[in-house]
């Protein structure tokens, strides 16, 4: 139903815009740019949609390699005492414990490539086990919120971005956007916790709690020990050496339960081409709704209209130039991306807005699109309160990155 809303909303608003800018101000490129904008990103949706196919057939291949091989159960077990309590719908050592781990800590080391096709095969695990296939369960939206917080440890593809914009310390946005993403998760957690009344105060979720964010306060400290010029290339180094690690063990772990390598690995990428083709049409529908409500101009309005607000009272708005990334980060990465890159070429990548804004970016995860791809995946139609508990964590999100670099860098 959210869904849907938005979708009309972000349509329509696009109308009422270009109607205004047609008539009022004989803007006559507009409607022209709308139309062009949904063909672009329909042919934008499905190319995406072609190469995640790829990513998914190989990683669901090894997945099913892991689960043969027995290895996937015995990471189950390690997040057996925590998820239960997050996840009580689901029964101990369920599956989905081990795909969600992996999903996770691809996402904290900054391998979204990774990251998705193992949270699409969560999704589908997670699916099994609702009794409402066409309606969010609890797990699944709380899983969603997971991923739409963004919790990323190594901000790799940051840093490498803003060395190409001539950043003199590329990885000085590094522990900033560590905070800003760890805020956005506990926000989104918390939130979606109190909606489904979950008990976050026990003894279990937080000896988790803590052992996770000494393991983050370790990252931070290590990494901040490191000459600046070194942390981008360890952090790129490291996160695929873990990468091929895993592969590399689940092949060994499987020869040594004597498992059809190949066989199985054939028989999982079945189900990863599968899955790709059925979500091309989400993609698609979210990727247009989203360019015409940017095309129209009117996230340019919604930031022109808070700037005067904060000026009224009086509030300082240096950080409004920035602020395009972090509002359309929720919407659509490419366009953050964008939005950020420009910000750096404009008022220069060490500027404050410079950093603002690559903070920003690293502060949560594309949440329209995640909604969109991981419930497409399971044909979930009704999405019950997973997208305000995802738009609450980028809210915490925003908010944080704004307070952490005011604190850094201003």
């Amino acid at each position: 139903m959210a869904l849907n809303i938005l979708f009309i909303l972000f349509f329509l608003t696009a109308y009422i815009i270009g109607l205004i800018r047609l008539i009022f101000f004989h803007d006559a490129t507009i409607f022209p740019d709308l139309i062009n904008s949904t063909f672009d990103l329909a042919k934008e949706g499905f190319t995406l949609s072609l190469g995640l196919v790829g990513i998914m057939t190989l990683w669901l291949g090894f997945m099913r390699i892991g689960e043969k091989a027995g290895i996937i159960q015995i990471l189950g077990k390690v997040v057996n005492p925590l998820f239960k309590r997050i996840f009580p719908e689901l029964p101990d050592g369920h599956p989905a414990y081990s795909s969600m781990l992996m999903n996770i800590a691809a996402n904290m080391i900054g391998l979204d490539n990774a990251a998705t096709p193992l949270g699409l095969k969560a999704m589908q695990q997670l699916q099994d086990a609702n009794p409402q296939k066409d309606t969010a369960s609890n797990a699944q939206i709380m899983f969603l919120v997971m991923n739409t917080s963004g919790l990323c440890i190594i901000p790799v593809s940051i840093m490498m971005y803003r060395a190409e914009c001539g950043a003199m310390n590329p990885s000085d946005i590094f522990i900033p956007v560590i905070l800003a993403t760890f805020f956005s998760t506990i926000g989104g957690i918390t939130a979606c916790s109190i909606i489904q009344r979950i008990k976050i105060f026990d003894k279990i979720i937080l000896a988790y709690f803590f052992g996770i964010t000494s393991f983050i306060v370790f990252i931070i400290w290590t990494f901040s020990t490191l000459p600046q010029e070194s942390v981008q290339t360890i952090s790129l180094v490291a996160g695929n050496t873990i990468l091929f690690t895993v592969i590399a063990g689940f092949i060994l772990y499987g020869v040594k339960r004597k498992v059809n390598i190949y066989e199985a690995f054939i028989e999982g990428a079945k189900g990863g081409f599968q899955i790709g083709v059925k979500i091309i049409p989400y993609i698609v529908g979210i990727l247009v709704a989203i360019g015409v409500f940017r095309t129209s101009g009117a996230l340019n309005y919604l930031i022109n209209g808070l700037e005067s607000t904060l000026h009224f009272f009086g509030m300082n708005t240096d950080f409004i130039p920035a602020l395009p990334t972090g509002l359309m980060r929720p919407l659509s990465g490419s366009g953050a991306r964008g939005f950020m890159i420009d910000t750096m070429n404009t008022y220069g990548a060490d500027s404050f807005v410079g950093r603002l804004s690559s903070i920003f970016n690293g502060s949560t995860d594309t949440t329209f699109y995640i909604l969109a791809v991981y419930f497409g995946s399971v044909a979930i139609k009704k999405t019950r309160h997973a997208v305000a508990a995802g738009l609450i964590a980028d809210i915490i999100g925003i908010i944080a990155s704004i307070i952490i670099g005011y604190i850094f860098f201003y």
